[in-house]
């Protein structure tokens, strides 16, 4: 049963203080910030007046931004640490508030750069040269230029963010705080809580009555509140399809991809690639089907692992185990883990009412601190160096550009995590020649691709449903919903719905459809670390020099043009053709080995 928050050890857990010294001084700067926010209230109407003015709103705006998001990562986190807090779910709200009256008080930044032309804005950086800095900053807004609204209804947006973002907020509570799993029995039949972060661990059980039980357990609380995760769900999509309308995009999808200058096509060329390659997701089911010696696999069997071989491994092993791998990386990037390790920058173990699942947070002025759930096994490891590729590549943006670049593209953002996973993978299997560690590794890396590519395109092509389903007028009901999700399970694993009736409830569970076209990114991230990683581990300094510039880009190029210096084009097909090929390559070892060992 997991522990109070109080329980558990002090180095165990994140340092907030190094935000905040505690809730008082978050309450002091908030009021200031308040103050100068209401400060700003009447510069409407003076953007374009000369050049320093310009200059002066642009760094204002930035600088109030800057301190809202510090004010944001430490009430976020506090929060995130123990949901059922209300003193933090009220600090949470408070700066939820405070960044909806800030979009409103700069809601008219947008429409009146706008009205500058060419000529006048070539003038005005001529005659300051402190605006050569914000060039980019420019360039990206007038692209956007035909979906920006009038002062006026770009405030009325900005002032409904926080309703906006209601229903999202409601998922959150009723999924991490107030939802109660129930109780199963282990696989020693001793009576245990079933929680977010202890599920996956009975997903991985060799007692199939365990892995049958934890998964019926949960899904029917999912299918009691199925109409309410429906409604959270519905309302999260109708917004989204409202806020693309008022924009003018054609779709959502187009006007979440536009928001990071990635065109629709990379999205299509990956469920495109996908979907010929479903034939290898199918192949591997039934080579697991065969291994575990089921005739009637069950989407309760998926997550099990193939192997025997205890490769269970403490959170302390992991660390030591990370910072060898990323060696490669050189000196200063193993000097920047080595502070992430040993300065409590990571809250590690699950403790009630804690926000389940991983993540890599934090703002300019802050640590890329990391959430986990830690458990003893070899997926945790994979999650901590995946948190740890994203909080270097938080790190080396922020050191690297000023603050108006300093963070990175959400479609880059699972791309250096994705690619410390791949080197991982690379590195242990390199190291590794007994044959039943190389059969537990590589089974690892094939449940992994089979979790981020298969798995994430096949929540992209149902984000991508559901929002086209909303446009045209579909009700998004919980039948529907469900409907929808168990013939697109269906199709990706080739396992008959009927056969697995609580699968169809596992739209209600996953938080990532609420983020608005996010999903996808995970599936071309892992697929362009896998050629990223060949080329750190096997190629030369100076592609590993051009990793590195990769991650101190941040925001100060577009994204496909930072991903091309660093040696993969995501426009084409080719680097996920590759990943498929490495994927396959894989499969046929583990059937190979699988017969050598006589499991097959």
């Amino acid at each position: 049963m997991s522990k109070e928050r109080h329980e558990i050890q002090e180095k165990y857990t994140w340092d907030l203080t190094s935000i905040f010294a505690d809730d008082q001084a978050w309450r002091e700067e908030f009021a200031s910030l308040e103050a100068d926010v209401a400060k700003a209230a009447d510069l409407e109407g003076q953007l374009l007046e000369s050049a320093q003015r310009l200059l002066d709103i642009t760094e204002l705006q930035l600088g109030l931004m800057r301190r809202l998001e510090k004010l944001f990562v430490y009430a976020s986190m506090k929060q995130d640490e123990d949901t059922r807090v209300a003193a933090y779910q009220e600090l949470y709200s408070q700066i939820n508030g405070l960044a909806a009256r800030f979009g409103q008080t700069f809601a008219f930044y947008e429409p009146e750069f706008m009205e500058v032309t060419e000529e006048q804005l070539a003038a005005f950086m001529e005659e300051q040269p402190a605006l050569e800095l914000y060039r980019h900053y420019f360039e990206r807004l007038l692209v956007q230029k035909e979906h920006v609204l009038s002062p006026k209804e770009e405030a009325l947006l900005a002032g409904a963010a926080e309703i906006f973002g209601s229903a999202s907020e409601m998922f959150e509570i009723l999924d991490n705080a107030d939802i109660v799993l129930p109780m199963i029995e282990d696989a020693d039949g001793q009576a245990v809580q079933l929680t977010h972060g202890n599920y996956i661990h009975f997903m991985e059980s060799d007692d199939r009555r365990v892995r049958k039980d934890a998964f019926e357990a949960l899904y029917s609380v999912y299918q009691q509140y199925q109409h309410t995760y429906a409604k959270t769900l519905q309302t999260t999509v109708k917004v989204h399809n409202y806020q693309a309308q008022m924009r003018k995009y054609q779709s959502a999808r187009q006007a979440a991809l536009a928001a990071n200058f990635v065109p629709e096509s990379v999205y299509d060329t990956l469920v495109t690639a996908v979907n010929r390659h479903l034939p290898l997701l199918h192949r591997y089911v039934k080579l697991k089907s065969r291994i575990l010696g089921l005739e009637d696999i069950r989407m309760y069997d998926v997550y099990t692992p193939l192997s025997r071989k205890n490769l269970s491994i403490s959170y302390e092993e992991s660390l030591e185990k990370c910072k060898e791998v990323l060696a490669v990386l050189g000196d200063d990037y193993l000097a920047k883990v080595e502070d992430a390790f040993s300065n409590r920058w990571i809250d590690v173990y699950e403790n009630k009412g804690k926000r389940s699942g991983a993540y890599s947070g934090g703002s300019y002025d802050t640590k890329a601190y990391m959430l986990l759930n830690w458990q003893d096994n070899l997926d945790n490891l994979y999650t901590l160096i995946h948190e740890t590729g994203h909080s270097m590549h938080s790190s080396y943006s922020r050191e690297s550009q000023p603050f108006v670049y300093g963070d990175y593209s959400i479609f880059l953002a699972e791309i250096a995590s994705t690619t410390n996973e791949n080197i991982l993978t690379e590195k242990l299997l390199a190291s590794v020649e007994d044959k039943e560690s190389r059969f537990a590794i590589l089974n690892h890396y094939l449940d992994g691709f089979r979790g981020t590519v298969f798995r994430q395109t096949q929540f992209a092509e149902f984000e991508q449903l559901i929002h086209q389903a909303d446009q045209e007028g579909q009700v998004l009901t919980s039948d529907f919903l469900n409907q929808a999700y168990a013939d697109l399970n269906a199709k990706y694993y080739g396992l008959a719905a009927e056969e697995n009736p609580q699968i169809q409830y596992e739209w209600a569970r996953i938080p990532h459809f609420y983020y608005n076209y996010y999903v996808f990114q995970y599936a071309t991230g892992f697929a362009a670390a896998s050629a990223l990683a060949d080329k750190i581990v096997y190629g030369t300094d100076e592609d590993r020099e051009a990793y590195l510039n990769y991650l101190k880009a941040g925001n100060s190029d577009y994204p496909l043009a930072v991903m091309a210096k660093a040696g993969v084009d995501m426009e084409a097909e080719a680097y996920l053709n590759d990943a498929f090929a490495v994927f396959e390559r894989r499969l046929d070892e583990l059937e190979s080995l699988a017969q050598e060992l006589g499991v097959l």
